[in-house]
């Protein structure tokens, strides 16, 4: 982020802008929306301009900008279309310390200014740091059909109750009261007229004030493999609700990114065979957060139920009279099978698929490996990638064929996700090879489909 956003302060403030044609003109229909004194430097200006100028909406100097008309000033817009004249007035500026933005010249500009999407006092910035204008536009002109007139109506009224709201608890009260004044009561006030915001506002509040404190809940919510857009929409609810998030190691950090800023974020990470957090501590941290009266999140990767040691923690959280409740997410069996273009069972070949844990290695020993050997047979296998030399052997010991295919999917649905096509034969050494790194999925019996390996962006290793 070589931009940081931020919200300006205004009032009182002296935004000058260098410039009379056509670049003036658009910086000012926006300036304009602000509370900001504006003056306007323009030996020769748009009608425009000068009709603002009449009606008091900004000050006109029919003179090119001179040394000293930027003392005091907040922010200086170079409009001038002029590259020689801009850089002579940017220098003015600079001189007298203010902060300069030369239109269309985003490297010699100090700030840039967004797209906006104004609901006063609602206002909702987009910025492509210059790299898309056309983007931002387009993300605008979708946000201004989405959101109705009536929000900055409702805004404007909810920020004259905020003393009263100040009554309710801190945190949670407060947020369910103003969510249901924005989502829920407000509108249907304003649709009556705007006479019956104010009295829907107060009934509201005394609702919350005389409503009980809500109980801590627990989500167990599936993550998905790590692409944010195969998140489900019942799991963002789940994530913007969250008081406390308590998260896995291989949740993607654009996941996380999804919390309320405001959420306490707590990372619970498990390494297979390595160091870990102990699953009483986990268990003890969800009963501790829940009892506090905080909606808990317990954000598993994949999907929650599939080896997420889900039964555990519904145990712990039961035995306290906890409520809760399962987010299904997509597993990473779902995610890698899509990326090579395959199914995880098809007709004429396997009616079954089984998946498969590489951590637990006691089960592993009592998995039917006669049954898996046979041709035709699919397995998924989570977290294989220091079983693979067991698994080789326990399959060919029980007569599978050495050229079995083996697909392996590392950090599958994210950018940096990787193919590796390789036989059973050869699994051990091309896991060696491959120097895994991240998360991985292995696939017996499956090997990437044709046309999809032939596609430009996608990639497939092998090893010999």
């Amino acid at each position: 982020m070589d931009h940081f956003p931020i919200f300006l302060s205004t009032k009182d403030a002296h935004i000058i802008v260098s410039g009379g044609q056509d670049a003036a003109v658009a910086k000012l229909r926006l300036l304009m929306k602000s509370s900001a004194r504006i003056s306007v430097f323009a030996a020769d200006p748009a009608p425009e301009i000068e009709r603002w100028h009449r009606e008091g909406k900004l000050s006109l100097h029919a003179r090119a900008l001179a040394e000293g008309d930027t003392a005091q000033a907040a922010l200086f817009y170079g409009a001038n279309e002029d590259a020689v004249e801009d850089a002579r007035t940017a220098a003015l500026a600079h001189k007298d310390g203010v902060l300069v933005n030369i239109v269309d010249n985003l490297q010699d500009s100090q700030f840039i200014t967004p797209a906006i999407v104004d609901r006063d006092p609602v206002t909702i910035a987009i910025g492509t740091e210059g790299a898309a204008p056309v983007l931002a536009r387009a993300i605008k002109a979708d946000l201004e059909e989405r959101l109705p007139q009536s929000l900055g109506t409702l805004a404007r009224i909810g920020k004259t109750f905020r003393a009263a709201a100040e009554a309710l608890p801190f945190g949670r009260a407060r947020r369910d009261f103003w969510r249901g004044y924005y989502f829920d009561a407000g509108p249907k006030a304003i649709a009556e007229g705007h006479a019956q915001v104010q009295p829907a506002l107060e009934k509201l509040l005394d609702n919350h004030l005389n409503k009980t404190a809500r109980s801590g809940h627990i989500a167990f919510v599936g993550g998905g493999p790590g692409d944010p857009e195969l998140l489900t929409l019942k799991a963002r609810r789940a994530l913007d609700e969250a008081d406390v998030v308590i998260y896995d190691r291989l949740i993607s950090p654009e996941i996380l990114e999804l919390a309320r800023r405001e959420a306490t974020m707590i990372d619970v990470g498990k390494e297979g065979f390595g160091e870990h957090t102990p699953q009483e501590y986990i268990n003890a941290l969800l009963v501790k957060h829940a009892k506090a009266g905080a909606q808990v999140v317990r954000l598993k990767s994949g999907d929650a139920t599939v080896f997420g040691r889900l039964d555990e923690e519904i145990d712990a959280v039961d035995a306290h009279g906890i409520g809760w409740h399962i987010v299904p997410g997509i597993t990473s069996a779902s995610a890698a099978v899509a990326a090579i273009g395959q199914s995880l069972t098809k007709r004429g070949r396997n009616a079954s698929v089984r998946f498969l844990t590489g951590h637990d290695m006691k089960g592993f020993a009592d998995h039917d490996w006669s049954a898996l050997a046979r041709a035709g047979e699919v397995a998924a296998i989570y977290m294989g990638k220091k079983s693979a030399r067991f698994v080789q052997g326990r399959l060919l010991m029980h007569g599978a064929d050495r050229q079995t295919p083996i697909t392996i999917i590392e950090n599958a649905s994210r950018a940096d996700q990787r193919v590796i096509e390789t036989t059973l034969d050869a699994l051990p050494a091309t896991l060696h090879a491959a120097a895994l790194t991240g998360p991985a999925l292995t696939f017996l019996g499956l090997a990437p489909r044709a046309a999809v390996a032939l596609a430009p962006t996608f990639q497939i290793e092998e090893f010999a």
